[in-house]
């Protein structure tokens, strides 16, 4: 009797990708300050990088000899973004770092309201009327909570 269970698609890449951040985690932290003693600055960080490239290497080894499905490259590469890249992670991501990259040239208030516009009409499918008054009400309380509670006064 067969138990051999077929990787999932991606299993196998992320792998390489793990080793790969691995490999540069250890790097990263030899550069602190070497491995000059046990309690040098560097010193957790490599122990964390060589815990990561051991357990990456084990997860590649028990990957070793197991089926896929059978599929070429793009049809794989195409199952995988669908699996584990749905539309709507896709989009609040990329919102994201559009809000993240227009905070620096307008001001706080503009971009969080541009970005829960944004954002809310993506949910409520184009409804802009709601998405203007819950942006509204969000930026309102905002900036009450932190100019009245906590004398904080945002840029």
């Amino acid at each position: 009797m067969s138990t051999s269970k077929k990787v999932p698609v991606g299993e196998r890449t992320f792998c390489v990708l793990l080793v790969i951040f691995s490999l540069a985690v250890l790097y990263q932290a030899y550069l602190i300050s070497g491995f000059s003693s046990i309690s040098s600055p560097g010193a957790f960080p490599l122990g964390v990088g060589a815990v990561l490239l051991i357990s990456a290497m084990r997860v590649l080894w028990e990957l070793r000899g197991k089926t896929t499905h059978g599929e070429g490259w793009t049809a794989s590469a195409k199952r995988f973004s669908h699996e584990h890249f749905p539309r709507h992670i896709v989009v609040f991501t990329l919102l994201s770092v559009a809000y993240l990259a227009v905070i620096q040239w307008a001001s706080f208030y503009v971009s969080t309201f541009a970005f829960l516009m944004f954002s809310i009409v993506y949910l409520r499918r184009g409804k802009l009327l709601s998405a203007l008054l819950a942006s509204s009400v969000s930026l309102v309380a905002i900036y009450l909570l932190f100019t009245l509670a906590f004398s904080v006064y945002l840029p």
